[in-house]
């Protein structure tokens, strides 16, 4: 019987690999984590909230849960509200339909938390700071504000929640976001489903330097309609002789946040200026009128221009076609101010307001 061989370079080559594999078996170790005495690599942790219920830790990707509590604290509005509108909206950002991760949906919305192109300041993506920028917001401090970046349209939602009534009334604040009870009342469901509790609590104060709400406290319900409506408008375009529902001219979206209200005024700026009580600068008050002597046809005594006071230094403006979206904007320092008026205190609009009353 013949005992085979195996031929030497097959021994030197199996000596050889045996050799290379004891060399670099410690250096392969030292690369990788030890899951017998080490753990995993450190990382940073994503904190949870502490009033959020098992369903929101597992339901909700931790990056976003981050970020509706981040950002929902900085606005001064409840966390899970947003976590909500996220979950309805988009399941956040993990639903494949159009308009979610790029384009736009057949409504016109965009991005995780659905904003409308024109709400959100008229293009997906703008430059942080930007004068006309409607909701656009930069949550992630890169300098711009990108509807599909769900660190920017958070923030921007936290904001449009804030900015119509949230936290306190935030069933109003949601019906603004998209105008339909079945759609707050889903919301709203899915909020206590994320609380810990099993309630959509008021949250803790909000830091002041970053709540950036527009409206004064205003007790008027009358005026508080006035104003819901023309707030509601922004974002949506500039159009001469625009009375909604997709685009306002400046005298145009006035007219139509009273007649929101079941108040008849004037259509037009000339006509609308005469028509109001006049008040003194430093006056005015929410639902007041601003005129400045600005447009074709305008004079000292002929204001072409007209804005919505919302509150004291501020107000919601449709201003032209090469100025942006409807928004609010500072009338401290604008030049040409003609004066303030109070239409509601025209002797025809007090006897509508009394018909109201009665009715």
């Amino acid at each position: 019987m013949r005992t085979s061989r195996v031929p030497i370079v097959l021994v030197i080559a199996l000596a050889g690999l045996i050799l290379l594999t004891l060399i670099m078996a410690p250096m392969l170790m030292s690369s990788f984590p030890s899951f017998i005495g080490g753990g995993l690599p450190d990382c940073e942790e994503t904190e949870v909230p502490d009033d959020a219920s098992q369903t929101a830790v597992s339901d909700i990707p931790p990056d976003y849960l981050e970020l509706y509590k981040k950002h929902g604290e900085a606005i001064g509005v409840q966390w899970n509200v947003l976590a909500a509108v996220g979950k309805r909206e988009t399941d956040h950002g993990r639903s494949n339909l159009p308009g979610v991760s790029s384009g736009t949906n057949s409504a016109g919305a965009a991005g995780p938390m659905q904003f409308l192109i024109s709400t959100w300041g008229g293009k997906p993506k703008i430059k942080i700071p930007s004068r006309f920028n409607g909701y656009a917001s930069d949550g992630d401090g890169d300098g711009w504000a990108d509807v599909y970046n769900p660190a920017d349209a958070i923030l921007g939602a936290a904001k449009m929640l804030k900015r119509n009534g949230a936290p306190e009334d935030v069933r109003r604040a949601l019906f603004v976001y998209n105008r339909a009870w079945w759609y707050v009342d889903q919301v709203m469901e899915i909020a206590r489903k994320y609380a810990s509790d099993g309630e959509v609590n008021l949250p803790p104060e909000a830091d002041a330097a970053c709540d950036d709400t527009i409206l004064d406290q205003v007790e008027d319900e009358v005026v508080q309609q006035i104003l819901d409506y023309a707030l509601a408008q922004r974002g949506k375009p500039y159009r001469w002789g625009g009375t909604g529902p997709d685009a306002f001219d400046c005298s145009g979206i006035v007219y139509m946040a009273y007649r929101s209200a079941g108040l008849s005024i004037p259509r037009t700026t000339f006509d609308q200026w005469p028509f109001g009580v006049r008040v003194k600068p430093g006056e005015e008050r929410p639902g007041d009128l601003i005129f400045f002597n600005t447009g074709p046809g305008t004079a000292p005594d002929r204001p072409g221009h007209v804005a919505l006071v919302v509150s004291k230094g501020k107000m919601v403006e449709a201003r032209c076609t090469l100025c942006g979206p409807i928004k609010v904007t500072s009338y401290t320092n604008r030049s040409a101010i003609v004066g303030f008026t109070r239409p509601l205190e025209n002797a025809s609009v007090r006897e509508q307001l009394e018909r109201l009353r009665e009715g």
